[in-house]
């Protein structure tokens, strides 16, 4: 009995001595929010890759913009607004008409080649 209450008493004052934080104390850190903007884009004839984006935020709400260039030749446009309130909130929009090929080629085949042959010693 007096094995376990020892054993009892030193968890606890093991658990009262242990750091709250294993890093050290730190204060809580609240900066104040700070607006931005920022943009990229991609444009390449030859690829086809037509991607971008710009967003802002007056530190509180962060509005934007993304747009890519999908495979059916639409390009898809998202126009969002994000904050601690409504949270995200997209629209989005297609520019162009979808197309596809009328046809297709030939599926491609692979057959499998194995060459033996033995090591040479030079």
């Amino acid at each position: 009995m007096f094995t376990k209450v020892f054993v009892a008493v030193a968890l606890v004052a093991m658990a009262g001595a242990a750091p709250s934080d294993l890093y050290g104390h730190q204060e809580d850190y609240h900066s104040e929010p700070q607006p931005y903007h920022f943009g990229y884009g991609v444009h390449d004839d030859y690829s086809g890759n037509d991607f971008g984006q710009t967003e802002s935020s007056d530190g509180h709400a962060v509005k934007g913009t993304y747009h890519v260039q999908l495979p059916d030749g639409r390009k898809q446009i998202v126009n969002y607004v994000a904050d601690h309130i409504g949270g995200y909130r997209a629209e989005v929009t297609y520019q162009g008409k979808a197309h596809y090929p009328s046809h297709t080629g030939h599926a491609a085949t692979f057959e499998p080649s194995y060459h033996h042959s033995e090591p040479s010693y030079h």
